[in-house]
């Protein structure tokens, strides 16, 4: 990982914490406020363990975006976790023994970035 990039994923790294040491849940409970701010905190914990083997500038530049595209969208909506993703226009659900390849490709395409590091459930 070159210089600047190390510095920036840090930097990403110590936003995010920042966030969620202010963090306040919309609801104003305060318990919601604690299970939120240990979601962020373990999210990013669990997320920059998992891409900090990563040597391809290419993926880190993505990670980063979807980085920044999460804190920005939790910000925004005031809610830290990932927004949910829907099938593209016609998307089938899979059947049981099919493949559906072209839909697997349609699901792919539509994935937005900030659910990249996500499995699909």
């Amino acid at each position: 990982m070159a210089a600047p990039t190390r510095s920036t994923v840090l930097s990403l790294y110590r936003r995010v914490f920042r966030i969620a040491r202010t963090w306040q849940a919309q609801s104003g409970v305060q318990n919601d406020t604690e299970a939120e701010r240990k979601y962020i905190v373990q999210e990013a914990h669990t997320l920059f363990r998992q891409n900090q083997q990563l040597k391809d500038e290419e993926l880190i530049r993505r990670c980063l975006e979807e980085c920044e595209a999460r804190i920005e969208i939790g910000l925004h909506y005031r809610n830290p976790y990932p927004r949910a993703s829907y099938l593209p226009p016609l998307g089938l659900a899979t059947q049981k023994g099919r493949k559906l390849r072209a839909q697997q490709r349609l699901r792919k395409q539509a994935k937005p970035i900030y659910l990249q590091s996500h499995d699909e459930t």
